[in-house]
């Protein structure tokens, strides 16, 4: 899967899957996340071990990865993470970080489309996101792709500082997600990405 798209200011993006030879790119992307998008994530994206285990479990197909590209520099890495467990199994869980020069695009939401896409190629009924309290935009992002508030864990995690964060359970059916980036994606002019 190879995507070329535009974003609303007309700048053209490849949506690709991640790829081994990605590592320099990957490496670059993450460490230009300003630090307080950094703090907030379960592991430091700026390890070289971090990077490899990142780049092996994609290739493994523990969890699908998307990337985003402006020329030959990721802007954008989008993650579906398949549970594996059988009671679990028709959960999968997203995350997605947009680099801040692209942020207000529609990049994020066409990421989120294409991750919906592979979800329901593997079977995927119910999408969970997971995020610490003070990841307000993150989260006004998801309410608007149609996810609820399922469960607020007071202090039930810590970010890279140390800090203890409430965790932000949110959940959305599959098809209630289809309706809601449809809906985005007509009042954003999609037809522009076709």
């Amino acid at each position: 899967m190879k995507k070329n798209v535009k974003l609303r200011d007309s700048t053209e993006i490849v949506l690709r899957p991640l790829k081994k030879k990605d590592r320099n790119q990957l490496t670059a992307f993450f460490k230009s996340l300003p630090k307080e998008d950094r703090i907030y994530l379960r592991v430091d994206v700026t390890n070289k071990e971090t990077i490899k285990q990142i780049i092996k479990s994609s290739k493994l197909g523990d969890s699908k990865r998307i990337i985003a590209l402006d020329k030959d520099n990721i802007v954008a890495d989008g993650l579906l993470e398949l549970e594996k467990r059988k009671w679990k199994k028709h959960f999968g869980e997203i995350r997605l970080l947009v680099s801040k020069t692209y942020r207000r695009k529609g990049l994020g939401m066409l990421l989120a489309r294409e991750l919906y896409l592979l979800a329901i190629s593997e079977k995927v009924e119910e999408i969970i996101v997971k995020m610490m309290k003070p990841q307000v935009a993150a989260i006004n992002i998801f309410k608007r792709m149609g996810f609820k508030q399922e469960a607020v864990l007071p202090d039930y995690v810590k970010d890279l500082e140390g800090t203890t964060r409430d965790l932000i359970i949110m959940r959305c059916d599959v098809n209630e997600m289809w309706k809601e980036l449809e809906e985005y994606l007509e009042d954003s002019d999609w037809q522009r990405t076709r």
